[in-house]
C-alpha cells in the first residue's frame, strides 16, 4: 500500500517488544522464519521520518530503521528499544501534549519540532543521531478557556452558490457559547451549538483495531448556521474562471462566539458569490489539453474531496449549478449532484441548453464471451452504474424513457430479464442475470450506449487455472513503503509477483505481468493493461504500512481489498490462502476506493500480505521462502475461487 506517513516525536516511552501474532491455522507464521544474524559497524539509519519531516499524529506514533548490527543496544532520549538479529528496530511512543493548548485563537502555526536523541552501542563501537521531527497542527482543546480554532471554518477559501440554495457554515469553539455570524451589512445570523465536534484521525478509523481509540472525548462544539441569498467578502468573478484579486482587509464577515468568561470574535475567511439563474452547461474532460496518458474519466464524488462514486466518460455533457474552490458540482437530477474537479470542467456557450436524454428501445446480442445492451439514449447525459449478485442497473440522469420494446438475443443464458422505470427525471434499467455477476462495463458508442456483461470462463475442475489469463500487478514504484532495512516494497512486490507468475504457469496459466522490473509505472496503464489483455482476473500484489499515530505492533497481519461485490468472493478465498502460508494475525477483508481494484471487467483485488515496517515481516520478504509463501497462498485463493466458479456453471 502506498505509505502514508510513519512517524514519531516526544519525551519518550517506548514500546519493546510486538504482541505475539497466532497463526490462525496449524501452519507457523512467516515471522518464525530464521532471520539471519548481522554483525558490523555500528550505525543508526531512520528510515522513516525522515529529518526534519512533518508528522500527523495526535497522541503516540512510531519511528523504524536499522542500527547495521543485531549485537548492538538502542536507546531514544535514553529509553531503550529492541534490536532484532539484523540490525532493525522499530520503536512506538507517546507524544508529549501540544505547547499551544488553550490558546484562545488556534491558527494553522508552523509545526512544532522536536529532537531526539538515538544512541547505539555494540561491543565493538558506538554511533548517535539527531533526529529532528515536526508535529503539524500541534493545537488540541483543553478546559482552559474559551477559544475559536481558526483551522475548523467550513467552507472557507471561495464559493459559488445558487440564490435559492441554502449554505451551511460551521466552526469548531469552546462548549458552551452564544454563536452568531454578522454580516457585512450588519445583518446577524444564529449560529446553534453542536456537541462532540472533535473528529477521530482518518488513519485511526481505517487501520486501529483497538475501538477504544475510536471514542473521540469531547473537548468542542461545533456552530453551525446557515446563509441564503447572500454574498459574502469581495465579489468574485464568472463561477469557473478563477477566483480573481485577494480580498481587502475588513470584507471578511465576522463570526462571535459569547462564553460567561468572555467573548472572542474573528474573520470567517470565505468569499461567496451567487450563481446566475441561467444554467451554465458544461463538457466533461479529463484531458483539456490532449495531451494524452489519460482514462478519459471524471470521478465524480458526493461531496468535495470525497469518495470516488460515479464516473464520467470524456464528453459528458451536465449542468454546474455550484463551486467549492477547486470543485465544480453537477446537478445531474432533480434531487442528485456530484462533485467534480474544475480542471475537467469545459464551459459550453452561453445559451446551450442543459442535455436530455430520451432513452429509447433496447436490443441484446451475444457473442461467446459476453452479452451487449444497446441503448439509445440521444445525448450523452450522465449516467451510474451500480450491481448486485445478479444484477446490473443503469441510471441515466436527465433523461426520459421512450422504450417501446426490449428485444432478447435468441439462445442467451446469460441475461434474464431487462426492466426499465422512470423515477422523476431519471431513468432506470435493470439488467437481471440467470447467473451471478462476472464482469461489466459501460460505453458510449456515438449516442447508443453499449451495456457489456461478460460471461464467466468455462472452468476445467481437473485443472481450475488452465488456460486462465492472469493480470499480476506488482504495486509501485511510484511510492510504496520502506522496511526497517531499507527494502522497499517495490522490490517485495516484484519478487512475490515474479514467483506467483512461475507458479501460475505451471498449473496452465497465461500470465500478463503489468511490470516485470523495477522501474516506475502509472496506475493508468495497469489497469489498461489488464483490460486490454481480456485478463479472466487482476491481482495486485501490495505490502502494507501504517498511518502515523496508529500502533504497528498491535494493528499488522493479512488482508485483502475489493472495491465491487463481484470481487468479493475473489478477496475472501485469496485472503483464506495467504493467512493460512503466512501464519499472521487475519485483518479480513475490506472494500477500499483504491485505483487497481475499481476496474468492473474483472474481479480485481488487491493484496496486503504482510507488513513492510514490521522487522520480522520485512524479513521474511527478503527471503526466498518467505516470497514463496506469500506466492502459494494466492495460488491456492484463486485455485479455489475459480472451483467455485466451475461449480456455480454446473
Amino acid at each position: 500500500m502506498n505509505r502514508r506517513r510513519l512517524g514519531l516525536l516526544g519525551a519518550l516511552l517506548l514500546a519493546t517488544a510486538c504482541a505475539p501474532n497466532k497463526p490462525t491455522t496449524p501452519g507457523a507464521s512467516v515471522t518464525a522464519l530464521p532471520m539471519a544474524p548481522v554483525v558490523g559497524p555500528t550505525r543508526i539509519v531512520v528510515q522513516y521520518p525522515a529529518q526534519d519531516a512533518v508528522i500527523e499524529a495526535r497522541d503516540s506514533t512510531f519511528l523504524l530503521g536499522s542500527v547495521g548490527t543485531g549485537d548492538a543496544s538502542l536507546t531514544i532520549n535514553g529509553q531503550p528499544v529492541k534490536v532484532w538479529p539484523n540490525g532493525a528496530w522499530l520503536a512506538w511512543i507517546p507524544l508529549p501534549p501540544p505547547d499551544s493548548a488553550g490558546l484562545p485563537m488556534v491558527t494553522p502555526a508552523a509545526p512544532e519540532t522536536f529532537t531526539l536523541r538515538l544512541e547505539a552501542r555494540s561491543p565493538r563501537d558506538s554511533s548517535t543521531l539527531l533526529l529532528k521531527v515536526r508535529r503539524s497542527s500541534p493545537w488540541r482543546p483543553d478546559s482552559a478557556g474559551p477559544y475559536i480554532d481558526l483551522t475548523s471554518f467550513v467552507p472557507s477559501g471561495v464559493a459559488w452558490v445558487p440564490a435559492w440554495e441554502g449554505l451551511r457554515l460551521q466552526v469548531r469553539g469552546a462548549p458552551g457559547a452564544r454563536g452568531t455570524l454578522i454580516l457585512g451589512d450588519g445583518v446577524i445570523v444564529p449560529l446553534a451549538e453542536e456537541r462532540g465536534g472533535d473528529e477521530v484521525p482518518p488513519g485511526i478509523r481505517a487501520f486501529d483495531r483497538d475501538t477504544t481509540n475510536l471514542r473521540q472525548a469531547t473537548r468542542s462544539s461545533r456552530y453551525v448556521g446557515v446563509i441564503r441569498g447572500r454574498p459574502l467578502g469581495d465579489p468574485l468573478g464568472p463561477m469557473l474562471d478563477p477566483a480573481g484579486p485577494s480580498p481587502t482587509p475588513g470584507s471578511w464577515a465576522r463570526v462571535r462566539l459569547e462564553w460567561p468568561s468572555g467573548t472572542l470574535e474573528t474573520a470567517w475567511p470565505l468569499r461567496l458569490a451567487l450563481t446566475d439563474t441561467m444554467p451554465q452547461v458544461v463538457r466533461l474532460d479529463d484531458d483539456p489539453a490532449h495531451a494524452g496518458g489519460s482514462d478519459s474519466i471524471t470521478v465524480g464524488r458526493a461531496a468535495p474531496g470525497g469518495t470516488y462514486y460515479w464516473f464520467f466518460p470524456t464528453g459528458t455533457r451536465s449542468i454546474a449549478d455550484r463551486r467549492q474552490n477547486g470543485d465544480i458540482r453537477l446537478r445531474l437530477s432533480a434531487g442528485t449532484y456530484a462533485w467534480v474537479s474544475l480542471a475537467d470542467v469545459q464551459a459550453l456557450p452561453p445559451g446551450t441548453w442543459p442535455p436530455l436524454g430520451r432513452v429509447g428501445s433496447m436490443t441484446a446480442s451475444a457473442a461467446s464471451d459476453r452479452a451487449t445492451v444497446r441503448i439509445p439514449v440521444g445525448a450523452p447525459v450522465p449516467f451510474h452504474l451500480s450491481e448486485a449478485d445478479r444484477t446490473v442497473t443503469l441510471e441515466f440522469y436527465g433523461a426520459v424513457a421512450d422504450i417501446d420494446w426490449t428485444r432478447y438475443s435468441p439462445g442467451d443464458t446469460l441475461i434474464r430479464r431487462i426492466d426499465w422505470r422512470q423515477d422523476g427525471d431519471v431513468v432506470r434499467i435493470d439488467v437481471e442475470l440467470a447467473r451471478p455477476l462476472y464482469g461489466y462495463r459501460a460505453r458510449w458508442d456515438g449516442s447508443d450506449l453499449l451495456l457489456e456483461l461478460r460471461r464467466a470462463p468455462v472452468i476445467d475442475r481437473s485443472a481450475p487455472l488452465e488456460g486462465r489469463r492472469i493480470a499480476l500487478d506488482p504495486g509501485h514504484p511510484p511510492g510504496g513503503a520502506t522496511g526497517p532495512t531499507g527494502l522497499r516494497e517495490a522490490e517485495a512486490n516484484l519478487a512475490i509477483a515474479l514467483q506467483l507468475q512461475r507458479l501460475l504457469q505451471a498449473a496452465g496459466a497465461t500470465v500478463i505481468m503489468t511490470r516485470s522490473a523495477d522501474v516506475p509505472l502509472d496506475l493508468g496503464p495497469r489497469i489498461t493493461l489488464a483490460e486490454s489483455s481480456e485478463a479472466d482476473v487482476l491481482v495486485s500484489i501490495h505490502n502494507n504500512a501504517l498511518p502515523d499515530g496508529v500502533n504497528p505492533f498491535t494493528n499488522n497481519g493479512t488482508s485483502v481489498f475489493y472495491n465491487h461485490a463481484a470481487s468479493l468472493p475473489l478477496a475472501r478465498a485469496v485472503q483464506r490462502g495467504l493467512v493460512r502460508q503466512l501464519g499472521l494475525r487475519d485483518l479480513g477483508v475490506a472494500r477500499g476506493d483504491l485505483a487497481l481494484v475499481r476496474p468492473t471487467w474483472q474481479p480485481s483485488i488487491l493484496t496486503e500480505g504482510l507488513y513492510m515496517i514490521v522487522p520480522e515481516q520485512e524479513a521474511a520478504l527478503r527471503s526466498s521462502e518467505g516470497q514463496q509463501r506469500y506466492a502459494q497462498g494466492v495460488l491456492d485463493g484463486l485455485r479455489t475461487w475459480f472451483l467455485e466458479i466451475a461449480r456455480q456453471e454446473m
